[in-house]
């Protein structure tokens, strides 16, 4: 089984990246494939209560359904005190044992508690870093988190998994963590916005 991970050290550094973006950065490009920040933002929305709902086996539409099964959505008004209120209850639904045990549904998927687990914490360090470089932030999760995630992606094909990861980036074994991770989930961690 894997270990019990806690997400709060992931949710904390997106929302500190959160709170740097502003209205003038809306508009702008992620590296997450071509989306533009208010996409991405309300794709954070909604994968926050689909996940916890997947921490907390409510199974329906909540983890039946894609955030984005009809496309990117379109930002919605309240976007920033919804994320503010939900990261932390996502964290917070990952930190109770019975989430990371037995099956549970994510996206319309049957997966174990524990995968599930690492799913959300990935969701939560990549798109952070999406966001941190779409809006010329810095961003630096904790190492523990950074390769806990690695240790998550480095289980899919480096030709990219659809709908989850493109084809794995080539970088040197001795990049920052952080680099090797978003270039094993199909980034090129020389990205940037201009």
């Amino acid at each position: 089984m894997t270990a019990q991970i806690d997400l709060e050290a992931a949710g904390d550094a997106l929302l500190a990246t959160l709170a740097g973006v502003t209205d003038a950065d809306l508009e702008l490009t992620t590296p997450c494939s071509g989306t533009t920040v208010a996409e991405l933002l309300q794709h954070l929305v909604g994968l926050t209560l689909g996940l916890r709902a997947t921490a907390e086996k409510e199974l329906g539409v909540l983890t039946d359904t894609s955030p984005d099964a009809d496309g990117w959505p379109a930002l919605e008004p309240g976007w920033r005190p919804a994320l503010e209120r939900q990261v932390p209850a996502l964290a917070q639904a990952w930190r109770e044992d019975d989430a990371w045990q037995g099956m549970t549904r994510a996206g319309g998927v049957e997966l174990p508690g524990a995968v599930a687990g690492l799913v959300a914490l990935d969701e939560l360090v990549l798109h952070g870093w999406d966001l941190a470089r779409a809006t010329g932030q810095d961003y630096r999760p904790d190492e523990a988190t950074a390769a806990a995630c690695l240790a998550f992606v480095e289980g899919f094909d480096t030709a990219g998994t659809p709908g989850l990861f493109g084809p794995a980036v080539p970088v040197d074994d001795g990049a920052p963590l952080l680099d090797r991770l978003v270039a094993r989930a199909g980034r090129d961690p020389g990205w940037s916005a201009g």
